[in-house]
């Protein structure tokens, strides 16, 4: 699995964690939907700021965002 993929997974697993629709998550983050639905399947190679924006619409942080099991080799 690629980085595009994991980083999909775990704004995804976020998402529905926390009752957003991908609609919802792009008018709070200020991020196309259409984008946010590709970054989900890693189809999508993120910039800093676009994460930036999405880690701070899901309510948490670079260090517990990637502070997670699919980010360790």
């Amino acid at each position: 699995m690629n980085i595009k993929e994991k980083f999909g997974i775990k704004v995804k697993e976020l998402r529905e964690q926390k009752g957003f629709s991908i609609e919802y998550l792009a008018n709070i983050s200020n991020v196309d939907r259409t984008y946010i639905s590709d970054i989900e399947k890693g189809k999508r190679n993120v910039s800093i700021e676009i994460a930036e924006k999405i880690i701070i619409a899901l309510d948490t942080d670079f260090g517990a965002f990637f502070n997670d099991n699919n980010f360790k080799k």
